[in-house]
């Protein structure tokens, strides 16, 4: 069985999967899209943490532990890199709105 780590990776990288791509249909809305980087950094955390929802669902359902474990792992860094670009996503949102 999956330690605890897994479930709560799997069920917040879903919660930020949606808010990319509600922030990737905003800006696609706004024809901002060509005018932003924003539109390209969003399009790699939504597939980081498409990526980490994977493995992190596939370290819940493995039997062999050393298999949990690396998926696991893997998991938990690319929830973590996804974390530190949607931390620069907003920043930029913030940037634009003080302008």
């Amino acid at each position: 069985m999956a330690n605890n780590t897994s479930p709560n990776i799997l069920n917040t990288a879903a919660n930020l999967l949606g808010f990319c791509l509600f922030v990737f249909t905003s800006l696609h809305i706004s024809n901002n899209a060509e005018n932003s980087i924003m539109d390209e950094l969003t399009s790699i955390i939504a597939i980081l943490l498409s990526i980490s929802c994977m493995f992190s669902f596939l370290s819940i359902r493995t039997i062999k532990p050393e298999r949990e474990k690396r998926y696991e792992t893997i998991a938990d860094y690319l929830f973590f890199t996804s974390l530190s670009g949607i931390l620069i996503v907003i920043l930029l949102i913030s940037l634009n709105f003080i302008k």
